[in-house]
């Protein structure tokens, strides 16, 4: 207890795992929002969202199979065997920690400009095939899957041959910062930034030199 447990020391890449968490949250939704029922014609009375017949005279109550307004997301889910495609080191471990076999560029698992709404990868991290429940930032739980893992599909190795690290906010066309200053060469802001501290080491040299006098 109270002990800090490392990723690498329950799971292994080419695993699975069971992914357990709380889904992203709508609020109180509608039955057309909620369930995906069919509007109304344009012309119906006291509104067209909702459902024409929530049932029989008799029995008289609604069946629970009825489309209903309510809570949507926000639910406790569980995904089930999530194959595991990578474990990776934190940055400051292992610098190229999204370089591969065949892909032996230098390079972070954080994308040029970061995760969109996330931001810079710090620490070790788990690369699972598909999404995870849940938005960005939200504490998840990894387990053992309960199954056991009979399928070729979750019995296959998983070799990787590259990890895409261009940038996921505009059209990434560039993997590494590196990269993308061989291609655009000095951009003006570099330029000036340079110009600007060789006026500054000239001025401190001058006023040396007037001291000095």
């Amino acid at each position: 207890l109270e002990k800090e447990v490392r990723v690498d020391a329950i799971f292994q890449q080419s695993e699975c795992a069971d992914v357990v968490a709380v889904t992203k949250g709508h609020g109180f939704q509608g039955v057309v929002q909620r369930w995906g029922v069919a509007c109304l014609p344009r012309k119906t009375h006291r509104g067209l969202r909702k459902v024409a017949c929530i049932g029989a005279w008799h029995p008289c109550r609604v069946s629970f199979h009825v489309a209903r307004a309510g809570q949507q997301g926000y639910h406790h889910r569980t995904l089930l065997n999530k194959k595991i495609y990578r474990i990776g080191k934190a940055a400051t471990v292992d610098p190229s920690n999204a370089s591969t076999e065949f892909d032996i560029t230098q390079k972070c698992i954080t994308p040029m400009g970061g995760f969109v709404g996330y931001g810079v990868v710090r620490n070790d991290y788990v690369m699972v095939k598909g999404s995870v429940t849940g938005p960005r930032k939200r504490v998840i739980t990894l387990r053992r899957p309960m199954a056991p893992q009979l399928k070729r599909k979750l019995t296959e190795k998983i070799n990787l041959k590259f990890i895409d690290t261009s940038s996921k906010i505009g059209h990434g066309r560039f993997q590494t910062k590196k990269e993308k200053f061989q291609w655009y060469g000095t951009l003006k802001k570099a330029r000036l930034y340079a110009e600007e501290e060789q006026k500054k080491k000239r001025l401190q040299k001058a006023a040396s030199r007037k001291a000095k006098a």
